[in-house]
């Protein structure tokens, strides 16, 4: 009998999930954009550690998101230029853009059920027309983070990333659930 998978809890996973910007808001606030970048370097690897110890196993988002947090963090670090610090999410959010996009008009594929490793069943057509959509909403997320890190302080870009960026996703995420309803299948029926 094969081992069960361990998985991570509801709760554990959301800590996990919220911990890295929860942790560069803090470090924001209790300090300056430089120790903001390194505690959510320091915990985003530990979430991707805690993630990977529990479930042998890290989904390819935030493994993506966490090479780039190191990449761009430590050059922010180790140049002291938060230029750097600031494109990393116009960064992220255009490569999931191109793949997503790549995906859907090149390929007629939806990839967001690969890149996100999502836990539901949909048609082939409803994973394409999810993917355009978040390909479309990552192109938006990457020009407003480039506006907004270009034309006001540091600390509404941080406010931003933290609190702007997360309401956007949820209310975009939100606006997607009738076309995830619409095109749902039992996972038998999935292609």
């Amino acid at each position: 009998m094969p081992a069960k998978k361990s998985t991570l809890s509801p709760k554990l996973k959301m800590l996990l999930d919220v911990a890295p910007l929860a942790a560069f808001f803090i470090g924001y606030q209790l300090g300056d954009l430089m120790l903001a970048t390194a505690l959510i370097i320091a915990a985003t690897a530990c979430s991707l550690i805690v993630t990977y110890a529990v479930e042998r196993h890290i989904a390819k988002s935030p493994l993506i998101s966490g090479i780039l947090v190191a990449v761009f963090g430590g050059l922010t670090l180790a140049l002291d230029n938060e230029l750097f610090i600031k494109m990393k999410p116009t960064i992220l959010n255009l490569l999931f853009a191109a793949i997503l996009l790549f995906g859907v008009y090149m390929h007629r594929k939806g990839w967001l059920k690969f890149l996100l490793d999502m836990a539901m069943s949909l048609t082939e057509e409803g994973w394409r027309k999810l993917s355009r959509n978040w390909g479309l909403y990552f192109l938006f997320l990457a020009l407003l983070n480039e506006i907004i890190w270009r034309n006001f302080s540091t600390e509404f870009w941080v406010d931003f990333k933290v609190f702007g960026m997360l309401t956007c996703t949820v209310l975009f995420t939100l606006s997607q659930y009738p076309l995830i309803k619409k095109y749902s299948v039992s996972p038998s029926q999935s292609v």
